[in-house]
């Protein structure tokens, strides 16, 4: 149990620093009612930030408010493992756009990230590229109906997508049918504003095409990997993209 309560806290103390940083107006009250504790909670867990060199400066009375002191640098970023993997994911789809106002940074954003897993999870990092398409954008009549992916889904993806592990999904086809499989997502595409994996699907034995908006639930299966199929495999799939 104290190891959980240790976990939580520092978990808190993460998000607390991040609701600073933000700029916004920020009180005491406000923030404890955001972070479901109670006020007590959070003024120790300010003290605590304070004791660890964060400079703090909070205004007296009913509307006072928390604020970072303006001499405060930005300093350095703390990325959980999730975090790291979406923002790897996002910048290898940047990099594939080639769009030069995006590209002065983004090699050395990626190598400074990928500096910080292990030497097996690196390997994988650097061939991330290559799996990641941009197509087309999509037509106005698919642009209109794209939404954007569930959170939990894309993060339940990106991890599958990098470590090469299966995944269970919940999937609802154009028709509207919900069907539940086991996917390999292979690679994926974005086809502007709508994002793809192409996978191998168990339930259909051949390579298909799905849109992330609409995978409902999804689950890595980490006891389940498979071996990246070049992307030739893909063609048949990709000729239907349109009416997907």
């Amino acid at each position: 149990m104290a190891r959980t309560s240790t976990f939580g806290r520092l978990n808190r103390l993460e998000l607390l620093t991040a609701h600073l940083k933000s700029g916004e107006h920020l009180t005491v009250r406000g923030l404890a009612m955001d972070m479901g504790v109670s006020v007590r909670t959070l003024s120790r867990d300010i003290d605590l930030l304070r004791e660890q060199g964060l400079p703090i400066e909070a205004d007296r009375g009913r509307g006072g408010g928390l604020r970072l002191s303006q001499r405060w640098g930005v300093g350095r970023v703390s990325l959980t493992y999730t975090e790291a993997v979406d923002l790897l994911v996002s910048l290898a789809m940047a990099e594939q756009m080639e769009t030069p106002l995006l590209m002065a940074n983004l090699a050395s954003v990626r190598r400074k990230l990928t500096a910080s897993f292990s030497p097996d999870m690196a390997a994988r990092v650097s061939g991330l590229k290559a799996r990641i398409r941009v197509g087309k954008p999509a037509s106005a009549a698919l642009s209109d109906q794209a939404r954007a992916p569930r959170p939990e889904v894309v993060e339940q993806l990106n991890q599958a997508f990098l470590n090469l592990q299966c995944l269970s999904i919940s999937y609802r086809a154009v028709d509207g049918s919900l069907t539940s499989r086991v996917i390999e997502p292979h690679y994926l595409l974005l086809s502007s504003p709508i994002l793809y994996v192409l996978a191998w699907d168990d339930l259909r034995d051949d390579a298909r095409t799905f849109r992330c908006d609409r995978i409902l639930s999804a689950t890595t299966l980490e006891d389940r990997v498979f071996r990246s199929l070049p992307i030739k495999r893909f063609d048949a799939a990709l000729e239907g993209i349109e009416t997907m």
